[in-house]
């Protein structure tokens, strides 16, 4: 009788442990990817949550208003303030918007639309009590919307050719506003970021 043929017991084990290899190999690509693909997109998301940030900041100040008796910019240290136009319809009358940090929050609130002076006093007072509780869920959150994770800012004003530390009332709108942002640590982002803005009415004047 001829003797059968087979897979002795180590060519099965050695088979085995070459295939178990190859499906660690193989997991530990496929779980490379899933994380290398997981931070890309929320690295994504945070950059166009601070893009559309920063996208709205200019658009508040490029739609300043100024109204007769009121002021359209003011910054007391904690919240800038603005008076602007309507975001939709202009003909809905003006409305006070407001950015501040609160609870570790780069953080912007808006009025209703405001038509009369005595809706605007009280929207404009409402924007600096509400920097008080900003971010926090105790707080006024319905009219809030959070950008993004700062850890400290500054805004300056750009008057007579100079960037200077902003008074907390002025007459005049100042040529510029820079922002100075402070980002929180993390996978993300790091570092400072600064954006100027430009009045759109401003002209150099030519020595």
């Amino acid at each position: 009788m001829k003797a059968s043929k087979g897979f002795t017991l180590i060519e099965v084990l050695v088979a085995s442990a070459i295939l178990a290899l190859m499906a660690l190999i193989s997991w530990r690509g496929l779980d490379g990817m899933f994380k290398t693909q997981s931070a890309l997109q929320k690295r994504g998301d945070a950059t166009q949550t601070l893009q559309m940030g920063l996208a709205q900041w200019r658009v508040d100040l490029d739609n300043i208003m100024i109204l007769q008796g009121t002021p359209a910019l003011d910054w007391d240290g904690r919240v800038l303030r603005i008076t602007r136009q309507h975001s939709q319809d202009p003909k809905a009358g003006v409305q006070v918007v407001a950015w501040t940090l609160g609870n570790g929050q780069w953080t912007r609130w808006q009025s209703e639309p405001l038509m009369q002076n005595d809706e605007w006093t009280q929207a404009w007072r409402q924007a600096q009590t509400w920097a008080l509780t900003a971010g926090n869920v105790s707080g006024n959150t319905a009219q809030e919307v959070l950008i993004h994770p700062v850890r400290a800012w500054q805004i300056y004003y750009h008057r007579d050719g100079a960037w200077s530390n902003p008074l907390s009332s002025a007459v005049n709108l100042p040529e510029g506003v820079r922002l100075v942002l402070e980002l929180t640590d993390t996978p993300e982002f790091q570092g400072k970021l600064t954006l100027d803005w430009v009045r759109p009415t401003f002209t150099a004047v030519k020595q």
